[in-house]
Order: C-alpha cells, then structure tokens, then sequence
C-alpha cells in the first residue's frame, strides 16, 4: 500500500461540551502530576526532601497571622488588575498595558498627596485622589483604544509601548519629588500627617483594599454577564462584522470598554501607593500587569474563576520566597518549581479543550 495515501497518524479535534467534574478532574491530574515531577527534580537538584520542600510552601503562605494577610493583599491586587483588564480580552482587545495603567493611577494618587496633602481634609482629598486615579487609568488606556477604533492600529504593541512611557513618567515625577535630594526615592509619603492614607479597617491596613476588590469583583461579574454593554463585548469578541450588522457601534464598544479597563487600574494604583505602600516607585505594580493576563485567560474570562487563578499563583510565589529563605537556595530554583506547576496547569486545558485521535492501522487484505 502506498503510505502516502494514509492520513496522518493523530488527528486533532475541538471536544464539545464538557462535564463540569471531568474537566476539574483534569485539572486535578494536571496538579498531582506537576507536583510528582517538582519532587524528581528536587531530588537531583539539590537532594533536599520534596515533602520538606511542599511543606516550606504552604508555611510561606499561611505560617503566621501576617503571611496570610500578606498573601490576600497580593491576591486583591492582583485579582484586581486581572479584572480590569478581562473586559478588553473578551472583546479580543490584547491589553498588555495593564502594568503602565496602574503606575499612572498610582502616580496621580501620589500627586494628589503631595501637592494637596497640606491644604485639603482627609474627607475631601480621598475623593479627589479616587477620581484623579480613575481619570488617570482610563486616558492612559483609552489612547491606544482611541488609535485601534479609528485606524485599526495594534493595539498589543500600543499598549506594551505605554508601559515604557508610564514607567519613564514614574521615573521623572520621583526625581522631581525626591525626598531629601539626592536619594532618588520618595520615601513615605505624608508620613506625619497620613493625609492622604485610605482609612484602616480593624488592625490590619489590608483589609480595606481586600473588601473594595470583592465588591468589584462581583460588579464585574454582573457588568459581563448581565448587561448589555457586557453582551455586546461578547458579540464584538466573537465577530466585528457580526456585531455591526446587528447595529452595535464597535468603535463606541472598543474606547468604552478600554476606558472601564483603565479605570480598574486606576483604582489598583489608588489601593497601592494611598493604602499600602503610601509611596509611589517605577516598580510599585511589580510585573502584576503581566502576570494579570495569565490570571485572566486560566480563568477563561470569569471574574469568579480568576479569584482561584489570583491565588494559586500568589500562592507559589509567596511559598517560592519562603523556599529560597529557608533553604538557601537561589529564587531561581523555587521559579523553576512555579513555572513546572503553571506548565501543567496551562498544557492541561488543551486536553480539556481538545481531543488527540490516533490513526487506526489498516487492515491486510486477505
């Protein structure tokens, strides 16, 4: 028989819908084995104990009172940047400026406490603060929707290039504000006064950016899947062609949703530098605009999802900082743990998604 004439020997092919159970199933496969594979390479790497190791993990998470506040803290901001910029990717909008759109909220929230700290109540400088930061997002990310909607520009490129010019706009403004000239840092802000300090709930300063992340969360959830404007981002991610024939006005869509999207971060920006850190850096947003897009597409766009995305990967980077003390072992090696789970993880939706037939092997004839 000539072999040219046989099919290839594995087909790919979309799966349909699948059980809710089958596809965590997987997931939970995909983990066990990461976990399986982590422990080989501890052992020729470094012949600590794996089970040493898993337990250094969860003690760098959850060993104190304040880990674990630590670690909801990271996790709100996170979750919070992922939020905001889910609506663009819904709407196939690649928004990789999620870093730059915090770092210019973050800015005009500092701006706010430094220039009015001494001049304004607490009661009325909060609230410009919020709005500043709002407005300060959303024109940093409504430029690069502005050029998309009128001159179909890349908007991934665009976006990626506003990181650069936020972080150098950073980078400027803390030279101007240095404090004491010379040091090339800001240093607390308004540390005498705390004007401009979002109020502290309880004992733990956290606690406030943690409970306004959770309302947004659900705003977000009910914006998506509930409202129009959130139906006709699905219909412009699905098919722009599809989306004007229905009459939906896809420029309108596209600057509106990257102005929601801005806003977000604006709001990430405000409960960094005016609740936690009271300073602003250019590495204040610390790589989370980036990290964000991971949250939100393991989530598959679902703001519910993305709280179980935001922790298991502050989860191991929490724990990776904790292995790196403990054992003395360079960041390095505790990255390679992360990025061997997140391996799993991520290559463990193609089989959810899609199904691998192999060739069946032809029969002689008699």
């Amino acid at each position: 028989m000539n072999k040219r004439n046989q099919g290839p020997l594995v087909h790919i092919t979309k799966r349909g819908v699948m059980p809710w159970y089958f596809s965590w199933g997987v997931r939970g496969a995909a983990i066990v084995l990461a976990l399986i594979v982590c422990a080989v390479v501890t052992t020729l790497l470094t012949g600590e104990n794996p089970l040493q190791i898993y337990a250094t993990i969860f003690k760098g998470a959850f060993g104190t009172p304040r880990k674990i506040w630590i670690l909801l803290q990271n996790l709100a901001i996170l979750l919070c940047i992922s939020l905001a910029i889910t609506p663009a990717f819904r709407m196939r909008f690649w928004n990789i400026g999620g870093e730059g759109q915090v770092l210019v909220g973050g800015l005009a929230t500092a701006a706010c406490m430094i220039c009015l700290g001494d001049r304004l109540p607490n009661g009325l400088l909060i609230p410009i603060m919020v709005a500043a930061s709002i407005a300060a997002g959303a024109l940093w990310a409504g430029i690069p929707a502005f050029f998309k909607a009128k001159w179909n520009t890349n908007e991934t490129l665009f976006t990626l290039m506003m990181n650069y010019v936020a972080t150098q706009l950073v980078a400027f403004f803390v030279i101007v504000w240095e404090v004491p000239k010379g040091a090339g840092k800001i240093g607390i802000i308004n540390q005498s006064t705390e004007a401009g300090w979002l109020p502290q709930i309880g004992d733990s300063k956290y606690l406030l950016n943690i409970l306004i992340v959770a309302v947004i969360t659900l705003l977000m959830y009910v914006y998506l899947n509930y409202s129009k404007h959130g139906y006709e981002i699905a219909v412009v991610g699905e098919s722009e062609r599809t989306a004007r024939y229905v009459g939906i006005k896809v420029d309108k869509v596209i600057i509106r949703t990257m102005l929601l999207s801005g806003a977000v971060c604006g709001i990430a920006g405000l409960l960094l530098v005016g609740g936690t850190d009271h300073t602003i850096t250019t590495t204040i947003a610390d790589g989370r605009g980036f990290t964000a897009v991971m949250v939100s597409w393991l989530a598959k766009f679902n703001p519910i999802g993305m709280i179980f995305s935001s922790f298991l990967l502050v989860f191991l980077d929490r724990g990776a900082s904790e292995i790196s003390a403990n054992f003395g072992l360079n960041h390095s090696f505790a990255d390679i743990l992360t990025g061997i789970i997140l391996f799993f993880i991520i290559g463990c939706e193609f089989f959810i998604n899609y199904r691998l037939s192999f060739r069946k092997a032809a029969k002689k004839e008699g």
